[in-house]
C-alpha cells in the first residue's frame, strides 16, 4: 500500500485517483502507524510550507527506508529549509533550500505546461522522453546541488524540476495533472514501490 500523507494540503484525491488508475493501491492517511507500514509514501502538494511541515513534525512520523515521492510542495518539504514566509526547517531528505522564483521571470506563480530537460536517467522516468511537457503550479523551487538534479525546466531561470537521492524522488510539477506523461511517471513509482 502506498500512503498518501494528509498534512492538510489540497489535491489528495487527484493523486489517489491517479495512483489507482495506474494499478497501484493507495490510502490517504495521517496516521503514523499506517505510514510506518506503507510500501512507499507520497508527499502531495498544493499549499504552504510552514503549516505542512508543522503538521508532519507534530505527528512525529517515522519515515522508514521506503521509496518516497514528493510532489510540488511535497518535494519542497524534502529540503533542508524553506524561505517561504520566514525561515522553516524541512525534512532534510535532499540538501537544499526552497527559494522564491525571482520577479524577473515575469508572472508568478509559474502556472501551466513546461518541458523537462533530463540531466540523468533514473527509473522514475523510464519511458519519458527529454522535452516532455508537464504541468506546473508554483512560486518557489528547491535550490540544490547539481548531483541531486535529475531534470531542469526553464521559466525565466533554470530550476530543478526533478531531484533524487537514494529512495527519495521529488518533482516540482504535478504528475497527476500531466496527462499520459504524468501517469507513466506514477506507474514507474508504483513499480518501484512494489519491489
Amino acid at each position: 500500500m502506498i500512503a498518501i500523507i494528509n498534512y492538510g494540503v489540497g489535491n489528495l484525491r487527484s493523486v489517489y485517483n491517479a495512483i489507482e488508475k495506474v494499478g497501484g493501491r493507495a490510502k490517504i492517511t495521517s496516521e503514523p502507524e499506517e505510514i510506518k507500514k506503507a510500501s512507499a509514501i507520497i508527499f502531495p502538494g498544493v499549499g504552504a510550507f510552514k503549516p505542512a511541515i508543522e503538521k508532519i513534525i507534530g505527528k512525529k512520523y517515522e519515515f522508514l527506508e521506503v521509496p518516497k515521492l514528493g510532489i510540488c510542495l511535497g518535494m519542497q518539504l524534502f529540503a533542508t529549509r524553506s524561505f517561504e514566509n520566514g525561515v522553516h526547517n524541512g525534512l532534510n531528505f535532499i540538501p537544499g533550500e526552497v527559494v522564491r522564483l525571482p520577479s524577473s521571470v515575469g508572472k508568478i506563480p509559474h502556472i501551466g505546461w513546461n518541458e523537462l530537460r533530463f540531466k540523468k536517467e533514473i527509473e522514475l522516468f523510464n519511458g519519458i522522453e527529454d522535452g516532455s511537457m508537464v504541468y506546473f503550479v508554483h512560486s518557489y523551487y528547491l535550490k540544490t546541488e547539481e548531483r541531486f538534479v535529475v531534470a531542469e525546466t526553464d521559466y525565466g531561470i533554470t530550476f530543478p524540476s526533478a531531484v533524487a537521492l537514494e529512495d527519495c524522488y521529488g518533482v516540482q510539477f504535478h504528475p497527476e495533472k500531466s496527462g499520459e506523461i504524468g501517469l507513466e511517471i506514477l506507474r514507474n513509482f508504483v513499480s518501484i514501490a512494489r519491489r
